[in-house]
């Protein structure tokens, strides 16, 4: 008899799905393993990324370009 309070990992007659590594590895490239379910309510920073990382994150490319872009007009800044 299976308790409906309990957590189990075995279906009612009491068979037990094992999945081995292999099979797993495979379903983590699965189109279905990739895409978010459809119902999936928007939750920022949970399921979609957060409106302030994502302007940290472009803040941090745009200075590293700046710094990228600083360095080489001094390197090749030369008096003849």
């Amino acid at each position: 008899m299976l308790k409906t309070d309990s957590i189990s990992h075995f279906f009612p007659l009491g068979t037990r799905i094992i999945y081995d590594r292999k099979f797993l590895m495979e379903c983590r490239n699965s189109p279905v393993a990739k895409t978010s379910p459809c119902d999936l309510p928007d939750i920022p920073g949970v399921t979609s990324p957060n409106v302030e990382e994502l302007k940290i994150e472009n803040n941090h490319v745009h200075n590293y370009l700046e710094k990228v872009g600083i360095g080489e007009e001094a390197q090749f800044d030369m008096d003849i």
